[in-house]
């Protein structure tokens, strides 16, 4: 069947690239729906969708987006209708796939778009901004796929034309290939890191599926986070176990690789059921190109790659970061429980390992027993170790036979 890609840009300023764009995806056997979101030009031929459609969807005009007398504030009302319409026409069947083209003004608009649609839709977002921390992780959707748009600042050319045929392919192949999400089993979300840190879902991922359920794990280095609470705020999720929480400590100290102020919150306002654990609790990430602050250089320190490297939190930030922790629990909707596993929280943290701390697991353990109001289990092991994950199993199975957590028929 032939797949229809909606086409999400600035028809004014853009149009030459835009029409490439159009009719390299028609010329390889697929439909497009244009949108235009201009606010002071006009296309040189008529969209499917006009700018006057897509500031009527905000419930506004065009001339109010022009009186507003600020771009910002503009291209605001001219995002706000965009994502409605995006999301419609999806609901409506009419188109399979979006792609979005766009410096910074096009690209924060057509973020928006793209987190109108659900999980499995594909969304392609070509800019001149793409993978930049300009990008923050908040702004993303659990799937989005990003295309540097090189050269493409103005006027069309050899050097853009080639990102925007790669685009064009991408996003029609992904239309064609998708294998949308199911959901024919309840899906467990559960946080992690790479097994050299966190290992306990190699042993809560065959009976997570034995007892019915869809697991999925969520990388907790920022953008993992960010689709993990994502997919939280759209109750996507039986059960979440949010066993990995080194984002907010990130985020507390101000590293970038974090996952936003939501981080936490999301599934206990949608009241889904949580298991949450602080693994890797005690470490701050850094990106790999970063120099260490000083005040971190006397820290426990472990250089993961030349992406990523930690440093310790000090017994006064890990009482911090608990309370933290139990003010996001408390807001939450549902039932929470949190396991405190008292002989470590990550790999590098056992005895004889650069991040070994005792005075800072103590310290963590005494603010959890102290600030902490949902209920707590302390288990005597590690949080690698297969006691931890038996306790984890245990309080789901309590919540299985209750009724709390629902398993498929």
């Amino acid at each position: 069947m032939t797949k229809t890609i909606l086409v999400i840009g600035t028809y004014d300023t853009k149009d030459d690239e835009l029409h490439y764009l159009c009719d390299r995806i028609r010329d390889q056997g697929g439909a497009v729906m244009s949108m235009d979101v201009s606010v002071l030009g006009d296309p040189t031929e008529p969209t499917d969708i006009s700018k006057h459609d897509v500031a009527e969807a905000a419930g506004k005009t065009i001339q109010d987006a022009i009186d507003a007398g600020d771009e910002n504030l503009a291209m605001q009302i001219m995002a706000r209708g965009a994502a409605a319409l995006t999301a419609r026409l999806h609901a409506e069947g009419r188109i399979d796939a979006m792609v979005g083209l766009g410096g910074t003004m096009g690209t924060d608009l057509v973020l928006d778009c793209c987190q109108a649609l659900p999980l499995g839709v594909p969304k392609y977002v070509v800019s001149t901004v793409s993978f930049s921390p300009l990008i923050s992780a908040g702004r993303l959707s659990p799937d989005v796929q990003m295309i540097l748009w090189a050269g493409g600042l103005y006027g069309l050319n050899s050097v853009c034309k080639s990102s925007l045929s790669q685009a064009a392919g991408a996003v029609l192949g992904a239309a064609r290939a998708v294998e949308p999400p199911r959901r024919d089993r309840p899906v467990i979300g559960m946080t992690s890191l790479g097994s050299s840190c966190l290992s306990y879902m190699k042993l809560l991922k065959e009976p997570l599926e034995a007892r019915g359920f869809e697991v999925a794990v969520f990388h907790a280095t920022g953008m993992g986070g960010m689709a993990f609470e994502s997919l939280a705020r759209e109750g996507y999720f039986a059960a979440v176990l949010d066993l990995a929480l080194p984002e907010l400590g990130n985020l507390m100290v101000g590293s970038v690789a974090h996952a936003g102020p939501e981080r936490l919150l999301n599934a206990g306002r949608r009241g889904v059921p949580q298991i949450v654990s602080p693994g890797c609790a005690d470490l701050i990430d850094f990106a790999g190109w970063q120099e260490i602050p000083p005040a971190y250089a006397d820290r426990p320190f472990h250089a993961h790659n030349r992406l990523i490297k930690s440093s310790g939190l000090a017994p006064d930030e890990r009482r911090a970061l608990i309370r933290d922790i139990a003010a996001r629990l408390d807001q939450a909707q549902g039932p929470v429980h949190f396991i405190m596993p008292l002989n470590g929280v990550e790999e590098w943290d056992k005895p004889g390992e650069p991040a070994h701390d005792p005075e800072g697991l103590a310290a963590m353990i005494d603010a959890v027993r102290s600030e902490i109001n949902v209920p707590v289990t302390e288990v005597a092991a590690h949080i690698n170790d297969a006691a931890f994950a038996d306790a984890v199993l245990e309080i789901l199975d309590g919540w299985i036979a209750d009724g709390t957590v629902k398993v498929a028929p």
